[in-house]
């Protein structure tokens, strides 16, 4: 807990002193206070005049109090002045941050001591509320911007067990910011906290939220949240806070029958009272969205991340469980109502920050813009998790379906490409009586070969396929078993699997084009050009305008066993660099190091494209194709195809006068000395020498090394070996 023996019993000796200068001697009628906010909000007027306002929703009370650690928790000292709309307050003179504090709500004329409903801080989740000024943080960056979502590569991260150094959990804000330059150098801008505010307990995923508007105290202190977010920030990371609004608690809650009243024996203000609307999978405390108050209190909490936290966006648990019953249930129309609300709110003051639902129900209308009827999410999570991990977890290659694998690489909303976030491994899907993907694969050896080569291929149709792809933490450096909020990462792995971490490097280096050679994986663009069902091959395309630099072509070979001069379409003729292959033994000393190598695309059609070149590609592995850019060959070759010809001239010259295409010499103009020196270089062709990187992934290869069983021609399909496992002799 944040509050230990020593600190409660100063604050207490503190507080009791200044109630001194607080008389508690008698009643105190507050009248009601004209500053605004709601819950405990400090004021300092001048340099004499400071205190805090206190204002609480219980239209139901016959009375309320505030009861603090200033007026010995007393329950009638300070009398709060009912404003005639439900709403009670009052201002505390002589009050300031850091004293504890609960509402004493009298009803059927008994007091009960209640926590803020609105506290920004408690000492714990059956503790005390405590007073807390939310301008007390310094920040040091002020001018962060979320990277455009076409770009994210997102972390999902659980505060509790992302690092905890003496291993018992739970970890902190300021143990996880001592791991934020880990997530840098793998390349990671976005990360995904697992919900943070206050819940039963210190050990939890956080989905049972008892307080949200405080964060949770076993974490950190509201200042030490800031921190975390200020040092991502500094590293370039964006930070999504997940929020949960479909239900709360139910434990530690009181919310419940917040100032007396209910109906049905259910939870009172804050929530529905009848049994079909109350009802949810985690208890009967579905928030009631038909009450102005409640509304108000979920869209103040939303804006509160995204405005004070400085939070880059809000992930929404469980949206389905807000606009329906349940699965097959009633519709909530007022919760669909505010999700818009929310949405269209958090676009008018924070555009470009990011709302993304859990709804999983393939809707398109959760994405639909709330001017076109939707409910205004800018993204939703999507169900490709489970068409891949079948893809990839299944022992026999005979039943693996690369039309599946086609249909979620597709798979879109509304058309965009920026609609869906994509992964192997969330929370959800690594617990449950579920396990992370490499101990699906192989449950007794997790870090085996076919655990390694499946667990990457799977998360490379992630990384590779539009949508926004989503890790789950751990996942770069193999980590096993299940999740569990009392199990801390294992950091060993990070040393055993190095290989392993470099090349999820590499796979988000060419995912947010790092390099300049790939900006095709950020485009909206894609076609799945080649599926061989019989040898377990899929290629698809992705591009943004095309073009060097732009087209990517990238293949996957889900069956065991190598390929050599295999055929493939290709969508630009020319020479395609091989950028990566995740057979290299870099990655992993036992790995084939199957060739690949830079390929010229001259050949016959093939694939529904125009051209075509033979590749090689290991088992269980992919490779991933682009041209180079104009300014990595030669300026004058305007198309990028590997050769200056009349084809740039005629660019050259259809846009003479202008800017852009043709402006060989980067004046701004296309004019008489761009056409001079494209005439001046008319015939030049890439050079034929891989870049260094490619040449260093596969040097000391033994070409000789590669199975009997490697096919010739694409065409003549190998006959089904029904391989369960088999070891690789090397």
């Amino acid at each position: 807990m944040k509050f230990g023996t020593t600190f409660v019993a100063s604050t207490w000796l503190a507080t009791t002193i200044a109630a001194l200068c607080v008389s508690t001697a008698s009643a105190v009628q507050l009248v009601a206070s004209v500053r605004p906010g709601i819950g405990a909000i400090p004021y300092n007027v001048g340099l004499s005049t400071k205190g805090v306002t206190f204002r609480v929703w219980a239209p139901n009370a016959q009375a309320v109090s505030v009861a603090g650690s200033w007026n010995f928790y007393s329950n009638t000292s300070h009398q709060l002045a009912n404003e005639g709309n439900g709403f009670w307050s009052g201002d505390v003179p002589n009050v300031g941050t850091a004293v504890q504090y609960k509402f004493a709500v009298k009803y059927n004329n008994v007091y009960t001591q209640k926590n803020d409903p609105r506290a920004r801080d408690l000492t714990n989740s059956v503790g005390y509320s405590v007073v807390y000024d939310p301008n007390s943080y310094a920040w040091t960056n002020n001018d962060f911007q979320i990277a455009n979502w076409n770009e994210l590569v997102v972390y999902e991260m659980h505060i509790g067990t992302f690092w905890v150094p003496d291993g018992s959990a739970p970890g902190t804000f300021t143990d996880a910011i001592a791991k934020l330059d880990h997530i840098k150098s793998l390349g990671v801008n976005c990360v995904d906290l697992l919900p943070m505010a206050e819940f039963p307990g210190d050990i939890s995923w956080g989905y049972n939220p008892s307080y949200p508007f405080s964060v949770e105290s076993s974490y950190g202190t509201p200042n030490d949240l800031k921190r975390f977010v200020d040092e991502c920030h500094t590293r370039g990371i964006a930070v999504v806070n997940d929020v949960v609004f479909n239900h709360l608690g139910p434990n530690d809650l009181d919310m419940w029958k917040f100032d007396g009243w209910s109906q049905n024996n259910l939870g009172g203000i804050y929530f529905y009272n009848d049994t079909t609307r109350a009802k949810t999978p985690w208890g009967d405390t579905r928030m009631d969205y038909s009450r102005a108050e409640v509304r108000q209190y979920i869209r103040d909490n939303a804006m509160m991340w995204l405005d004070e936290f400085r939070m880059d966006g809000l992930r929404w648990d469980g949206t389905k469980y807000m606009r329906r019953t349940d699965q097959f249930g009633v519709d909530i129309p007022e919760g669909w109502s505010l999700l818009q609300w929310c949405n269209d709110q958090i676009d008018a003051k924070f555009p470009g920050k990011i709302s993304i639902a859990e709804d999983f129900d393939d809707n398109d209308w959760v994405t639909k813009t709330t001017g076109a009827g939707g409910c205004g999410f800018d993204s939703q999570w999507d169900w490709f998790v489970h068409n891949i991990r079948s893809a990839i977890e299944t022992s026999s290659d005979s039943s693996r379906s690369m039309a599946s694998v086609k249909e979620v690489i597709l798979q879109n909303y509304n058309g965009s490409h920026t609609q869906r976030v994509i992964y192997t491994e969330s929370h959800d899907e690594v617990a449950n009586g579920k396990s992370r993907v490499p101990a699906t694969i192989s449950p007794a050896a997790p870090g085996n070969w076919y655990a390694r080569k499946r667990s990457t291929l799977g998360a490379a149709v992630a990384m590779f396929s539009p949508g926004i792809p989503m890790m789950f933490m751990g996942q770069e450096f193999l980590e096993d078993g299940f999740f569990d909020a009392n199990d801390p990462l294992d950091w060993t792995k990070a040393t055993t699997y190095s290989g392993i971490l470099n090349l999820y490097r590499d796979m988000i280096s060419l995912r947010r084009n790092l390099n300049g050679e790939t900006k095709g994986l950020t485009g909206a663009n894609t076609n799945v050009f080649h599926l061989n069902d019989w040898n377990k091959v899929i290629g698809w395309h992705r591009w943004e305008n095309g073009g060097g630099g732009d087209d990517v072509v990238i293949i996957a070979n889900f069956g065991a066993w190598p390929l050599q001069n295999y055929r493939v379409g290709m969508p630009r003729g020319g020479m395609w660099r091989c950028r990566m292959n995740s057979d290299w033994n870099g990655y992993s000393s036992d790995y084939l190091n199957t060739l690949c190598l830079d390929v010229d695309a001259n050949g016959s059609a093939y694939d529904s494209l125009g051209q075509s070149a033979t590749i090689n590609i290991g088992a269980y592995s992919f490779v991933v194709f682009s041209q180079d850019g104009a300014s990595a060959g030669n300026p004058a070759d305007i198309d990028s195809n590997c050769i200056v010809d009349s084809a740039d001239l005629g660019m050259c010259l259809g846009n003479f006068g202008n800017s852009g295409a043709g402006d060989v010499n980067g004046d701004s103009v296309v004019d008489s000395s761009d056409i001079g020196t494209l005439l001046g270089e008319m015939g030049w062709t890439c050079p034929l020498v891989a870049p260094a990187e490619t040449c260093v992934k596969n040097q000391d290869i033994n070409t000789h090394a590669l199975p009997l069983q490697t096919l010739t021609d694409p065409n003549l399909g190998a006959p089904d070996f029904g391989i369960v496992e088999f070891e690789l002799n090397q």
